[in-house]
């Protein structure tokens, strides 16, 4: 019998662990799938409007939070503007 049986086997770790890796990247990296948000999206940029005032000062506080803050309330700060599409 020859010594180069079993040859093959030791290839298979080195061949199985970069198969594993490219197969995990390609599932969690999704490149092929991804959306190209600069290429494939029109945005409309218009001027910042409001206005900034101030309200009350607090001074030498030891709370940790505002209360009333919407930190956790994406939808109710971040809403998309509608109006026309032209």
């Amino acid at each position: 019998m020859s010594d180069d049986s079993g040859l093959w086997l030791l290839a298979v770790g080195p061949v199985g662990a970069t198969a594993l890796y490219w197969a995990l990247y390609r599932y969690y990296r999704n490149t092929d799938k991804s959306h190209a948000f600069e290429r494939e999206t029109d945005v409309m940029a218009k001027p910042v409007t409001g206005s900034d005032h101030k309200v009350d000062e607090i001074k030498g506080t030891q709370e940790r939070r505002i209360d009333g803050d919407n930190v956790s309330a994406y939808r109710q700060r971040v809403q998309r503007v509608r109006g026309d599409s032209s």
